[in-house]
C-alpha cells in the first residue's frame, strides 16, 4: 500500500500542513525540512492524490498542449521539452492535435478548458486567424502561452525560433558559395513564420545586391496533398534554372530532396539545397542535408517554465516574444 500524508507527518514527527507544504515546494518550509520530506517520500514511494489535492486547493496540476500534429520530429522534441520541465514541477500534461483546422484548435481548447487544465500551451495551426476564443479566456484570468507558431494578433507571453535570422543564414550561405539564382519554396500557411522565413530570404539577396525574382519563389499547400504540391511547385521553379533551392520547412526539405533525386538531378551538382529541418537523419540522406535547426527542445521548456510561472502566479513582467537563435548546420546538400 502507498503511505499518506499523515504517514510521513508521524515517521518524521512533523505536522500534515508541512508536509504538504514541504511536496509543494512552499517557500514557507525551511528547504532542511524539504529535503527530509522529499527523501523519505521518495524513499516509500509516496504518489500524490491527485483528486483531492485538487479538490482541496481548485488546480489539477495539469497543462493542455494544443499542437498541430505529433508526426514530425520538431513537434516531438519540443514536447520533450515541456514534459520535462512539468514532470519536474510536478504538472502532467494533456496533448491534443489540431490537425492544422481551426475548429478542431477550439474544441481542443474547449475540451482542455472544460477539463480544469491550470493553463494552456498552443501552437496555432495554419487556419488560425482569429484568436478570440484564447483572448476570451484570458479575460477571465486563465494562463495561456503560445509557443513555436506565434501571432501579433495575441498579447501573451510568446516562445519561438527566430525564423528571419535562421533564413537570412542559410541563403547568406548559398550566396556565399556562389550562388545567385536561389529559388525560395514554401508552405502558403497564413504564419508568421512563413511571412518572416520568406523576408529572411529577400533580405539576404538584397544585402548581397542579387536581384529578387517572384518567378523563383513558390508557396504550396502542406496541409494536404503534399508530394502533388511539391512536385507541381517544383516544376514551376525549374523552368526558371536555379542554381540552388532554400526550403522552409521540415517537410518541404525532405520532400523537395527526394523530388530532385527521383527526377535525377545531381545534389548539390546539378542545384544545391538548403532548409529547415530538425530530423536527426538530416545527416545520413544522400546526400547529406544542410539545414537550419530549430531549438526545439528549448522553445518547448521556456514555453512550459512560463506558463507553470504564470499558473503559480509568479510576476514575470509584461507579455513578450522571445525569439531563439537558430543553428546553420552545413553538409553536402548545399555545396562547399
Amino acid at each position: 500500500m502507498s503511505i499518506t500524508l499523515r504517514d510521513i507527518s508521524k515517521a518524521l514527527n512533523i505536522s500534515v500542513s508541512t508536509v504538504s507544504r514541504a511536496l509543494t515546494d512552499s517557500h514557507e518550509i525551511g528547504e532542511e525540512t524539504k529535503q527530509r520530506v522529499l527523501a523519505y517520500a521518495k524513499e516509500h514511494h509516496y504518489v500524490p492524490n491527485r483528486m483531492a489535492r485538487s479538490l482541496k486547493v481548485g488546480k489539477t496540476r495539469s497543462i493542455g498542449v494544443v499542437i498541430c500534429s505529433i508526426d514530425n520530429s520538431f513537434v516531438s522534441q519540443m514536447l520533450d521539452g515541456i514534459d520535462q520541465v512539468c514532470a519536474e514541477s510536478g504538472y502532467q500534461i494533456i496533448i491534443m492535435q489540431s490537425k492544422e483546422s481551426y475548429e478542431q484548435e477550439q474544441a481542443c481548447i474547449n475540451l482542455l478548458h472544460a477539463s480544469g487544465v491550470d493553463g494552456i500551451m498552443i501552437s496555432p495551426s495554419f487556419q488560425t486567424t482569429d484568436f478570440t476564443y484564447l483572448k476570451e479566456l484570458q479575460l477571465q484570468g486563465f494562463p495561456v502561452v503560445l509557443f513555436d507558431r506565434i501571432s501579433e494578433q495575441m498579447t501573451a507571453h510568446k516562445i519561438a525560433a527566430n525564423n528571419l535570422s535562421g533564413a537570412y543564414q542559410a541563403t547568406t550561405h548559398l550566396i556565399a558559395n556562389g550562388y545567385t539564382r536561389i529559388a525560395h519554396l514554401n508552405s502558403n500557411a497564413n504564419l508568421i513564420t512563413t511571412a518572416e522565413r520568406f523576408e529572411g530570404y529577400k533580405k539576404a539577396l538584397d544585402d548581397h545586391s542579387i536581384s529578387y525574382h517572384e518567378d523563383l519563389v513558390a508557396f504550396c499547400d502542406t496541409a494536404q496533398h503534399i508530394d502533388q504540391n511539391v512536385a507541381k511547385a517544383m516544376e514551376q521553379l525549374l523552368k526558371q534554372q536555379p542554381q540552388a533551392i532554400f526550403t522552409a520547412t521540415d517537410l518541404l526539405s525532405t520532400k523537395v530532396l527526394a523530388y530532385l533525386l527521383e527526377h535525377k538531378f545531381s545534389v548539390p551538382k546539378d542545384i544545391a539545397l538548403i532548409g529547415f529541418s530538425n530530423s536527426d537523419l538530416a545527416a545520413v540522406l544522400n546526400p547529406p542535408l544542410s539545414t537550419v535547426r530549430q531549438p526545439s527542445r528549448q522553445i518547448g521548456e521556456m514555453a512550459a517554465q512560463t506558463l507553470i510561472n504564470l499558473i503559480k502566479g509568479k510576476d514575470i513582467g509584461p507579455a513578450e516574444t522571445i525569439l531563439l537563435d537558430t543553428e546553420l548546420q552545413i553538409r553536402k546538400s548545399s555545396g562547399s
